[in-house]
């Protein structure tokens, strides 16, 4: 991360940045009340912030922000220290000096915190005097980051990698230091190590929201497998490295003409080949162990299941015929709620506005109010009889309102029907 890089940043995300009026005001210490300040110290935390995610760096260093990012000409902001004070003071960043050191013990780390709460001094001056802090918010990130990455290779709810690799995929030692620090404070990050002739170090780490469980004897074993796995892969690309130098060698040698030489160069091209097999038939067979141990893994999360649903039953009292009958029903919910979403997926939606359909439906209530006029006879009166009230109810109640696809088709459809009920009405035939 450059200073030419980062000041190419800063110069588009801040438009006016080499206007010399807004840089001297910005560029100014603090002083007056907390309001007074406050939009300053929100645009340089902000911009500070920006940044180090723009360059995927969550450990900065003070001295350089203050001397090399913002740097304008030899002019340097007079409020950065104030700002990485406030910043500090409100968790926003932590210096590394804070953080519990994850290698240590279980005690260890106890102690540590209780000493690290009862020196917690800090002053503006101090922060510019530490070597590293940490982005809280950016390291947050980054551990979610590399669980992420761990869950896209790992089938379980945690996994074992060796010190090297954690320490790969979090971009350095320090960077790795800061990520453990924070997932063990979380429970959710575990150092193990382990003598097998040499130190082994490596990391547990929970790829759910729960927290570890204790380390057992398997997680170490694990440990080694992983390790030799991996040496034996170093070594496989170091010997196809001197195979390829072999290879090469040979070529060069027959153009020269130098036989006896070329011949030297064959031998090591099929002493490595030989060695390689030798190599990959070790690694595979790690592999299938680490495999086998993956797999028995996720049938004990399925046996343990088994073991909670079975109590669950016991302690409820309920028996397995029950519980077959319950699946049953739900089967058959299932099915005729999947039965009812494809009737209809497959019934056919008319192409109406709702407004097409009010103004349908009222002149529908129209037409019926004037077939019902031109049906009772002016001369002939309201009729009182119970049978006159029972005959407009009946052709009321056969009234039917269909889904056709062309508009009007339900107008005709209500006139037709009014016509056949003239037509089969005594009643209105002798008025």
């Amino acid at each position: 991360m450059g200073s030419k890089s980062v000041k190419d940043f800063i110069r588009k995300e801040v438009p006016d940045w080499d206007e010399e009026l807004i840089a001297t005001a910005r560029f100014k210490a603090f002083s007056g009340q907390k309001s007074d300040w406050e939009p300053k110290y929100q645009f340089w935390k902000n911009l500070i912030t920006k940044i180090s995610r723009h360059f995927g760096a969550f450990i900065i260093s003070p001295s350089q922000v203050k001397n090399e990012w913002f740097n304008r000409g030899g002019l340097v902001p007079l409020c950065i220290d104030q700002v990485l004070f406030l910043m500090c003071n409100e968790g926003e960043i932590t210096r590394i000096s804070d953080m519990t050191d994850p290698y240590s013990g279980r005690i260890t780390q106890l102690f540590y915190k209780v000493k690290s709460l009862m020196n917690r001094t800090i002053t503006p001056d101090s922060i510019l005097l530490e070597d590293s802090v940490v982005l809280t918010t950016l390291l947050k990130e980054k551990a979610d980051e590399l669980v992420k990455c761990l869950s896209e290779s790992h089938w379980n709810s945690n996994c074992v990698v060796t010190r090297k690799k954690f320490e790969s995929l979090c971009g350095g030692q320090k960077e790795a230091y800061a990520v453990l620090s924070y997932l063990s404070g979380c429970g959710k990050g575990r150092y193990l190590s382990t003598n097998k002739k040499e130190l082994i170090e490596g990391i547990k780490v929970s790829l759910t929201s729960s927290s570890l469980s204790t380390v057992s004897s398997l997680d170490f074993d694990t440990l080694h497998l992983i390790w030799t796995q991996e040496k034996l892969q170093q070594q496989l690309d170091v010997i196809d490295r001197r195979w390829e130098m072999s290879r090469q060698s040979a070529l060069a040698s027959l153009k020269s003409g130098n036989k006896k030489l070329a011949l030297r160069h064959a031998r090591e091209m099929k002493l490595g080949t030989e060695n390689r097999e030798k190599c990959n038939s070790l690694l595979n067979r790690v592999e299938e162990v680490l495999s086998v141990i993956a797999n028995a893994e996720s049938t004990k999360k399925v046996a343990e299941a088994i073991q909670i649903g079975a109590r669950a039953i016991k302690e409820n009292k309920i028996s397995v015929e029950e519980v077959q009958l319950c699946l049953e029903e739900l089967e058959e919910s299932i099915d005729s709620q999947k039965q009812v979403e494809k009737a209809l997926d497959s019934a056919p939606y008319l192409d109406m506005e709702d407004e097409d359909i009010e103004e349908e439906f009222r002149k529908l209530e129209l037409e019926v109010g004037n077939e019902n006029l031109e049906d009772l006879d002016p001369e002939a009166g309201v009729s009182d009889t119970p049978g006159s009230d029972q005959t407009l109810a009946d052709a009321l109640s056969n009234l039917k309102l269909v889904d056709t696809p062309a508009k009007g088709s339900v107008i005709q459809n209500s006139r037709t029907q009014a016509k056949s009920k003239e037509s089969n009405n005594p009643m209105l035939e002798a008025a």
